[in-house]
């Protein structure tokens, strides 16, 4: 295991550079787009490992902050790159990689760890108190930002006007921050694993040190750098390639949804196989608050000041599947007990909506 340890340590550190020198060397030749998709995945795996690593340093509540902000960074910074190289696209991506971390998280990741966590120990149980608080704020913000922009007036379609862009960014902020504050200082126990699972060895890991920190700090500077030029490498050959299979531009979203979730995703899913489901339903809550509470008011702060409307309303079938999904997540959510049944409804609930975005 202290092997397996080393080894992930040191792929996470040679990442970043290997990510920063190619990079460099996508600005002034071609490089092949599997390598650069590889090295791509593998720079936002790193960015993320250490901001966690700096995160653990820091402590809470900031370390948290810390985390979400380098997560946001990656998210917004793919965003706008590929709104650059595919202006035709521009207006809905935002809203088309925000709904599709919503579904990823309350279906594919949640339903994963259900079913993982109740395959090996049959039911699991957490604290109904916290995951309650995150699942409302999750929905208040899911439709004021991608439903209630097809109900107001004074910009038609699923557009906000820019005094609304700007009230509704200052909500978000003020939602997430509000939920970072109770989860991280306030009422941190609601947040807890109940009984003895809070005194396992792994939730008291002893920080890293000054050195390593730095080190984090400097390769994750680096990582962000790389993922932004990479992704603005690949960005045409994904537009080509998408192009190519008929694929609606809704898909762009959920591969980018995706990508930036996967290392949080597995944490998570590790967790409850070790059943810690508090730990995993935190990591997936916290991850979809994160991505909406921080990456909207990023966005909607660019789109004002480079005057570019940005479509945050969803159609009638995403809106469908949207209210689906909260409503089915309450009631899984609601008496602090899984089953099998529960990680089984919410992957078919994520086969639906993925069938559905190739199959419109």
């Amino acid at each position: 295991m202290t092997a397996k340890l080393r080894l992930a340590d040191r792929t996470n550190d040679l990442l970043p550079i290997i990510g920063f020198v190619a990079a460099l060397a996508s600005l002034a030749m071609p490089l092949s787009p599997w390598f650069v998709a590889v090295i791509l995945a593998g720079a936002v795996v790193a960015a993320v490992h250490h901001a966690e690593v700096i995160a653990h340093r820091v402590g809470e509540p900031f370390g948290t902050l810390i985390l979400a902000l380098a997560v946001t960074v990656i998210e917004v910074g793919l965003i706008l790159t590929l709104m650059q190289a595919e202006p035709d696209k521009a207006q809905t991506l935002a809203r088309d990689t925000v709904f599709a971390a919503v579904m990823v998280i309350l279906n594919l990741l949640m339903g994963l760890c259900l079913l993982s966590g109740a395959i090996r120990h049959h039911e699991q149980r957490f604290q109904r108190t916290g995951i309650g608080a995150a699942l409302a704020t999750l929905t208040v913000l899911t439709i004021v930002t991608l439903v209630l922009p097809n109900f107001t007036s004074s910009v038609p379609g699923p557009f906000y006007s820019a005094t609304q862009l700007g009230f509704v960014a200052a909500v978000s902020l003020v939602l997430y921050g509000t939920f970072a504050l109770i989860q991280t200082v306030r009422h941190r126990d609601y947040f807890l694993p109940d009984g003895e699972a809070q005194d396992e060895a792994d939730a008291h890991a002893a920080p890293p040190n000054a050195r390593r920190t730095a080190a984090s700090g400097a390769l994750l500077l680096a990582s962000l750098f790389a993922v932004v030029l990479l992704a603005k490498a690949l960005s045409p050959v994904i537009g080509a390639l998408l192009a190519d299979w008929g694929a609606p531009p809704a898909v762009l979203g959920v591969l980018i949804a995706a990508l930036i979730l996967a290392p949080e995703g597995l944490a998570a899913v590790r967790a409850a196989k070790a059943d810690r489901l508090q730990t995993s339903l935190n990591l997936a809550l916290g991850s979809a608050l994160a991505t909406i509470g921080l990456t909207i008011p990023a966005v909607a702060i660019l789109s004002i000041a480079i005057d570019l409307p940005i479509g945050l309303g969803l159609d009638a079938k995403s809106t469908v599947l949207l209210f689906l999904s909260l409503i089915v997540a309450s009631q899984t959510l609601a008496n602090g007990r899984t089953t099998v049944l529960q990680g089984v409804i919410h992957l078919m609930l994520f086969a639906i909506y993925l069938f559905t975005t190739f199959v419109p």
